[in-house]
């Protein structure tokens, strides 16, 4: 895939995961005034993640089954790795660089597939399932994003104190924003289109799997 390509990917993905970051600093306002417990953020972690990842699969394998017809292990290894390396990526690892460079108190990895190994494994194998039977479901971009940003978001609110200032607010948005703009794009159009082989495939445009944009 050519960098403008990319590039023109990236400009599309940035207003979704800018409005995805608006409303993850409301939600995170709202859940520091209201003294809402931990572990409401990690039942919201431990179920948008599984989520994310069974979507992120769905997408990744559309993707790259529009260009592709390459045998179903080559699908399995690619829908697997688009999704939950990059949804790992995207909802633990780095929200967790955020926290342990502002320092937040509760920091930890979470990591999905291990953690919850039954659960968010078999779900990226069923978006595999999905993406491979129906390579042509159009997914709303806003609904990926709002998934992964949110996602995100309970993440640090499991690292997060009582209390919450301007600043930290402001690098929080800027972490949430990195952590679905990049990973979201590469796992969506670009990951799943580095390993279609040239001259294969249907050659349809990769929004052709979204709604009302790319996914």
């Amino acid at each position: 895939m050519k960098p403008s390509i990319i590039a023109s990917e990236l400009r599309i993905h940035a207003p979704f995961t800018a409005f995805g970051t608006v409303t993850g600093i409301v939600i995170m306002a709202a859940f520091i005034q209201f003294h809402v417990p931990w572990e409401i953020s990690s039942a919201l972690f431990w179920t948008l993640h599984p989520l994310h990842v069974l979507v992120s699969a769905l997408v990744t394998t559309s993707i790259y089954r529009s260009y592709s017809q390459d045998n179903i292990l080559r699908v399995i290894i690619i829908g697997y790795v688009g999704s939950i390396g990059i949804a790992t990526l995207s909802d633990s690892l780095l929200p967790f660089v955020g926290e342990w460079l502002l320092d937040l108190p509760h920091r930890g990895v979470h990591l999905g597939f291990i953690e919850k190994w039954w659960l968010v494994n078999p779900l990226a194998l069923a978006g595999i399932a999905l993406g491979y039977i129906t390579s042509h479901t159009k997914i709303p971009h806003a609904g990926h994003v709002l998934l992964s940003t949110w996602a995100s978001l309970f993440h640090v609110l499991m690292a997060l104190g009582t209390s919450l200032d301007v600043v930290t607010t402001i690098l929080i948005a800027v972490f949430l924003f990195l952590a679905v703009w990049v990973p979201c794009c590469t796992s969506d159009i670009v990951f799943p289109l580095l390993w279609v082989k040239k001259g294969n495939g249907n050659h349809e445009h990769p929004h052709s799997v979204t709604d009302g944009g790319p996914s």
